[in-house]
């Protein structure tokens, strides 16, 4: 669908550049409701408050949009949300972590009514049970040649399936019902493929079945806007890319964590393995549905009651993950927090973000170690100028990271709750890979290669930008731009300053 629209020249692609960090979080919030200041990374540590902030976790979503929304999102006039981290101030959500229990704004009653059609409920299922065939097939394809993998057992190709059939079907399911009542704009999430690339690699022939898969149902949604009553412009968009590499832990034998904890004075740290995007969206669709005032929602909430934590439901692997990052943090000598190839590691000694030279007194062997390691680009940490005036002492260390990066790093340092030590892991230039701190062998959320560097496929009939787009925030102004053209009153965002 998406190779025929550019053939016939009724779409264009447009690239743009994604900020630091390069993931979901940051990335819908500054494109749905225009901000995502001081968004560091995926999960963060707020030493004053020593809660550590994760961006899919239901109430740390609400928090978050409480904190960037002031009503004028791209989707506050009618608009609807599907299967996002963020609603954009959009009136009708589904699946949408930062309103899942906001009843008046949030529903699921659409679920229930597909799966109530026999026809529909069917033939997910199928598409289910395939899926997960295709899944172990695949990891035993790359078993028996001996490629580089990471661990793709246990319940995994269950929660695939999930993730890249059933959320992506209710997905266009809403979606349709959005055009055919004539809903005057829609943003929705489909993470089937970043999900699948997490943990095949960014270009196996499994994670490329996913992306076909999409494109059908950009068809279907094509032909459904054909019959709409009103007219409707299909637009894909990435918030982010992906860059491949076996991760940090495989090639060196330590963590991210265990680098920290043997640098420190007492060896004293909290460092919570990362909880899956896509479960935790499966897993906020949940406890969504369960609400309903319903025969099935009341079913649905007896079956998931031992998966509550926290008062939302948590899938498998995940809950472990999750009872981790909501833990006492504030105990440890430091917080060592991962969003795939950026770690972020905070000092819990000073309630304040701490300088190089407070570093080296406290724990004199940490920034030598974290520098000189073999499977980490750079490390930013308050210091001198050079951020400031771009000067370079000696190799300059952001050479390979992309002309943009050290305007990206000046904005971080400027977040009240950047950590006292950003790192980064290495990227290598000639292979274009990483080494994320994360176990995924295709990985986003730092600088290096392709994972800062998305793109938009829009309608050709839309203007052209005027400069090349860095950042969220210039990505949002585009799309407001362009809905207005089709004749779209936004709701304007309001002057008071906002970052």
């Amino acid at each position: 669908a998406m190779s025929r629209w550019l053939e016939r020249g009724t779409h264009r692609i447009v690239p743009w550049e994604c900020d630091l960090s390069s993931q979901t979080g940051a990335s819908q919030a500054g494109l749905l409701l225009g901000s995502n200041h001081d968004m560091p990374a995926f999960r963060w540590y707020e030493k004053e408050s020593g809660r550590t902030m994760v961006s899919n976790h239901g109430k740390d979503a609400a928090e978050l949009e409480r904190r960037h929304s002031d009503g004028g999102g791209l989707l506050a006039v009618e608009g609807a949300s599907r299967g996002n981290m963020f609603s954009g101030d959009a009136p009708r959500c589904s699946a949408t972590m930062s309103v899942i229990r906001d009843r008046r704004r949030s529903s699921a009653r659409e679920y229930f009514a597909y799966f109530a059609d026999p026809y529909g409920f069917t033939r997910t299922i199928a598409l289910y049970l395939w899926d997960v065939v295709q899944e172990l097939r695949a990891a035993r394809r790359q078993r028996r040649r001996g490629e580089e993998h990471v661990d793709r057992g246990g319940l995994y190709p269950l929660m695939r399936g999930a993730i890249t059939v059933v959320m992506r079907d209710l997905n266009v399911a809403t979606l349709m019902g959005d055009i055919v009542e004539g809903v005057p704009v829609a943003y929705a999430t489909f993470v089937g493929y970043d999900e699948v690339a997490h943990h095949s690699g960014i270009a196996q022939p499994d994670a490329f079945a996913v992306l076909r898969q999409h494109d059908a149902q950009l068809a279907r949604l094509e032909r459904a806007v054909e019959q709409a009553p009103r007219p409707y412009h299909l637009v894909v968009l990435s918030d982010h890319g992906q860059s491949q590499g076996r991760p940090f832990r495989q090639r060196y034998g330590v963590e991210l964590g265990g680098l920290v904890r043997g640098s420190l004075r007492r060896g004293e740290v909290f460092a919570p393995a990362a909880s899956d995007e896509g479960l935790s969206t499966v897993g906020g669709a949940l406890t969504e549905a369960r609400d309903e005032d319903n025969a099935g929602a009341r079913m649905l909430a007896r079956a998931t009651r031992s998966n509550l934590v926290d008062g939302e439901v948590v899938l498998g692997p995940n809950r472990e993950a999750v009872e981790q990052e909501k833990g006492e943090a504030s105990e440890h000598e430091a917080v060592v927090l991962a969003s795939g190839g950026l770690g972020l590691v905070y000092l819990t000694e000073r309630p304040h973000r701490m300088t190089m030279g407070e570093i080296d007194r406290l724990h004199p062997r940490l920034i030598s170690t974290l520098t000189s390691h073999a499977g980490i680009g750079f490390v930013m940490i308050r210091a001198d100028q050079n951020l400031r005036d771009d000067a370079v002492s000696g190799e300059d260390p952001l050479r390979h990271f992309g002309e943009n990066a050290a305007d990206h790093l000046r904005r971080t340092d400027g977040f009240p709750h950047c950590p006292d030590l950003l790192v980064n892991c290495m990227y290598d230039p000639e292979t274009n890979e990483v080494a994320p701190f994360e176990d995924f062998m295709g990985s986003h959320g730092g600088v290096g290669g392709w994972q800062g560097h998305p793109f938009a496929l829009v309608p050709t009939s839309w203007s052209e930008v005027g400069a090349p787009i860095v950042g969220v925030r210039a990505m949002h102004d585009a799309l407001r731009g362009w809905l207005a053209e089709t004749g779209l009153e936004l709701r304007p965002h309001a002057t008071n300053g906002r970052p």
